[in-house]
């Protein structure tokens, strides 16, 4: 049995290294792709963990699957294909780490993911089954993904999902909306930031925007992440928001995926429902959360700056060093 299983896209990050000898921008070939991140979060704090997902042959899929081994997220749904070269995705940083990304993917292997080559065994054998919307924005994957969610429903799995708005890979604002929302009524909990919650539901009351999404497609429960702020849930029995951590920002990317790879790990070892959580458990979980978090943001990269446990407790006992 698995933890949790993911779909989505695997591809790389090339993150910026400073500049070159001649002052030319450098990058730094490092993994990426949100399911997967949350997926290396959650293995590295011990939890079984599996990906569904389709990258090339090429130098870059061979080093996203060994990449996936060796942090131990089982990689028997990874395919991989000759016909498409793997994804790429070149990161921008603001001064303040802020990340901004530019996509060559027209299209990646990770798009052309096809219903057939779907390893149902992984979702019928996990706990709970997470995705986001990039794999929505073309076909097949986008097939593939709704198979793979309306599986998992009719398996009674707990389905996560993060939009993960990226508006470049959509035709229009307006098809990113509906592609987003036409999901959301198959999925159990929601992960968004404070632009998506905005984006979708046109409300930023954080009480009221998540109750919307409640109330209108069923879920159980909603986190918002909040940047430096912190992060926000909301469930039937409450809500809680927890400050972040406040550390050394490097680099971004993957920070909100390494969040919900710790409330995911926090839910999974508590063994409740998310409706079910009180609001001073949401509030343990979104310190966890946090933690795991800003942790992330201290290194380049994504998987490679995820933490391990004694990390997170270090900084949620002494704080940043």
């Amino acid at each position: 049995m698995y933890d949790v299983t993911a779909l989505g896209e695997l591809l790389i990050d090339f993150t910026p290294a400073g500049p070159s000898s001649q002052g030319n921008p450098t990058f730094e070939q490092n993994p990426g792709g949100a399911p997967a991140n949350v997926l290396a979060a959650l293995s590295k704090l011990g939890l079984a963990t599996a990906f569904i997902g389709k990258v090339g042959t090429d130098q870059f899929g061979q080093f996203l699957k060994k990449t996936l081994d060796d942090v131990g997220v089982s990689t028997h749904g990874l395919v991989m294909t000759d016909t498409c070269n793997t994804t790429l995705a070149f990161v921008h940083l603001s001064p303040s780490g802020d990340r901004s990304f530019s996509f060559y993917r027209d299209p990646g292997a990770d798009l052309l993911l096809e219903p057939a080559e779907l390893s149902y065994q992984l979702i019928e054998d996990c706990s709970i089954f997470h995705f986001g919307s990039v794999s929505m924005t073309g076909e097949p994957s986008r097939s593939a993904t709704l198979a793979a969610v309306r599986h998992a429903k009719e398996q009674h799995k707990l389905v996560s999902y993060d939009p993960n708005l990226r508006l470049r890979l959509w035709k229009s604002p307006e098809a990113a909306k509906a592609g987003i929302l036409s999901v959301m009524s198959l999925s159990d909990m929601v992960k968004i930031s404070e632009e998506e919650l905005v984006f979708l539901t046109g409300e930023s009351d954080l009480e009221k925007g998540a109750q919307h999404l409640i109330d209108t497609y069923d879920l159980q429960l909603v986190l918002i992440t909040l940047g430096p702020d912190g992060a926000y849930a909301h469930n039937k029995l409450g809500s809680a928001h927890r400050a972040t951590y406040d550390v050394a920002v490097v680099d971004t990317t993957g920070a909100g995926d390494a969040f919900t790879g710790g409330f995911l790990y926090k839910l999974i070892q508590s063994g409740k429902a998310p409706a079910d959580l009180t609001p001073a458990e949401l509030d343990e979980f979104l310190d966890f959360a946090n933690a795991v978090g800003s942790l992330a943001t201290t290194k380049k990269g994504a998987i490679p700056a995820l933490p391990d446990l004694a990390a997170i407790e270090a900084l949620r006992t002494n704080g940043p060093v």
